[in-house]
């Protein structure tokens, strides 16, 4: 597998392939089961906010080392309507579109990283990260 691959994202099948590959590349790279689990789950929020949200963007994949460390990035970037306010969208519970307001501060929990940019009218790009224990 390459060291970085772009899944476009415009269906739920896409979700799916993203899972795939994003799970893939984490096995390849010797993460734990468990670690597996958590870094398919956040891949499939990030991408089913796209969904939601832009209606369309992609899902990037790719290696990350850090002084000695291993990781896999997950970078989810759209052109939608952008976050309005990133501190309010972080809290647990809070939702625009009337669902549980997991996605985003789900992924923060299963992820060691999280950086959240945004731009109203322009998009939004969410970059996670989980490290190799």
């Amino acid at each position: 597998m390459p060291s970085e691959e772009t899944v476009p994202i415009r269906s739920d099948e896409n979700i799916v392939t993203a899972r795939q590959r994003g799970r893939a590349l984490a096995a390849e790279m010797g993460f734990s089961s468990t670690d597996l689990v958590l870094i398919t789950t956040a891949i499939s929020e990030l991408a089913r906010n796209i969904l939601l949200y832009a209606k369309h963007g992609e899902i990037v994949l790719e290696r990350a080392a850090d002084n000695g460390r291993n990781g896999i990035v997950v970078v989810a970037r759209d052109d939608g309507p952008g976050i309005a306010n990133i501190e309010k969208a972080m809290q647990p519970g809070f939702s625009t579109s009337g669902n549980l307001g997991l996605g985003l501060p789900g992924v923060r929990r299963l992820m060691d990283e999280v950086n959240i940019s945004s731009r109203l009218g322009e998009g939004t790009t969410v970059t996670a990260k989980k490290w190799k224990r």
